[in-house]
């Protein structure tokens, strides 16, 4: 396909989190231009126990239809004094704290 950017996976990783701790699972996938740029990214905390919406995104955030958005119980926002991907990692990790004790 001419003209279609290409774009490496670099991060795909997902987390069980034992039900004594609030159960459901953390998903994190991040991919890179040829520059080692993160260009794409989605991170998600996904628990159907808590929420069934939105197919079980509790928190999450992800740059799709070209904007930085936040994804909380199945409202869309959009991310408010984006820096980089990782200050975005680092603050999904201190709200998730909320969900998992």
């Amino acid at each position: 396909m001419a003209g279609k950017l290409k774009f490496k996976k670099v991060v795909a990783e997902q987390f069980p989190i034992n039900p004594k701790r609030g159960g459901g699972i953390v998903k994190i996938d991040a991919w890179e231009n040829n520059q080692r740029e993160v260009v794409k990214y989605s991170m998600a905390y996904i628990n159907h126990q808590i929420f069934a919406e939105d197919n079980g995104r509790v928190l999450g955030y992800d740059n799709t239809h070209n904007y930085h958005h936040r994804h909380y119980f199945g409202e869309i926002s959009e991310v408010e004094n984006f820096t980089s991907y990782q200050e975005l990692i680092e603050r999904f990790e201190k709200e998730i704290k909320e969900f998992i004790k």
